[in-house]
């Protein structure tokens, strides 16, 4: 899987969400499947793969889950230098998923922009794969 600036795929990174838990249309016409690349010709940034990518890789989560423990503990000490802490590592933290989302966006934008001329039955079928990846997103974001 290319990398798109997301983080390495993790198995189960968000399990039971997704196309089967939210609401039907015409974006849900079959479930997702990891087979969707090959249906569509590879390529397509939007895949089941892409859905279970956490937006920050596992590693970056950690160091920052690290820095926040550190600080928790320094709040005894010191509980002033310890919340301007917090407050320095949420808006970086905030900054870093501000980013991913933003590459996300992008990523997913190159999938389904094309000729916009000569539409064909697979254009068809990448834009409805792009609209369930858009919604799968958008759905990480509300129930993080």
């Amino acid at each position: 899987m290319p990398d798109d600036g997301l983080g390495s795929p993790s198995s189960g990174a968000v399990a039971g969400r997704g196309a089967g838990g939210t609401e039907s249309g015409a974006a849900d016409a079959r479930p997702s499947t990891p087979g969707d690349t090959a249906r569509t010709g590879g390529g397509h940034a939007g895949t089941a793969e892409a859905a279970e990518t956490p937006l920050l890789a596992h590693e970056e989560s950690e160091r920052f889950e690290e820095r926040l423990r550190q600080t928790v503990a320094g709040f005894v000490d010191e509980p002033r230098a310890a919340v301007e802490e917090a407050d320095r590592e949420l808006e970086e933290i905030a900054a870093r998923f501000s980013e991913a989302v933003t590459r996300r966006r992008r990523t997913l934008r190159m999938s389904w922009q094309g000729d916009e001329d000569r539409p064909t039955e697979s254009d068809t079928e990448r834009l409805r794969l792009a609209l369930r990846d858009y919604r799968e997103l958008a759905g990480r974001l509300l129930h993080l």
